[in-house]
């Protein structure tokens, strides 16, 4: 049985604005790839989560997403984390994604944090139009 592959949506400034069930996930994943291991470090620190960590980014994601999807077939979960915000928005992601679909390997999105609904409902403008 193949395993799932995580994409989770991490704060976009302050490291408290993630969601508990992300907490829950970075917890109980195999491994995070994350855009940046060292900013993600800081996430993990401060959560108290010990997970190891692999780099995927714009320059490797092409040659390392098939490992990990190999990875994901042998039964591993992974979480895939941006800097700040979603993956595949504006982020890397939009391979392994691509390639976890197409071997059939659960992808499930983690809702989070958006500074355009932050923006928005902040700003006094009506929502509706």
């Amino acid at each position: 049985m193949s395993g799932t592959l995580y994409l989770v949506a991490t704060p976009i400034g302050n490291l408290e604005d993630i969601t508990l069930r992300a907490i829950r996930i970075l917890s109980e994943v195999d491994l995070i790839a994350a855009e940046d291991t060292r900013h993600t470090a800081k996430l993990l620190r401060h959560h108290g989560i010990s997970t190891k960590t692999t780099s995927l980014h714009e320059h490797n994601e092409r040659q390392k997403s098939p490992q990990l999807v190999a990875r994901l077939l042998e039964g591993s979960s992974i979480a895939l984390l941006s800097d700040a915000g979603t993956p595949v928005v504006s982020d890397p992601g939009l391979v392994i994604v691509r390639q976890a679909l197409d071997a059939q390997v659960q992808v499930v999105p983690l809702p989070g944090p958006s500074a355009a609904i932050a923006a928005l409902v902040g700003s006094g403008a009506p929502p509706h139009s």
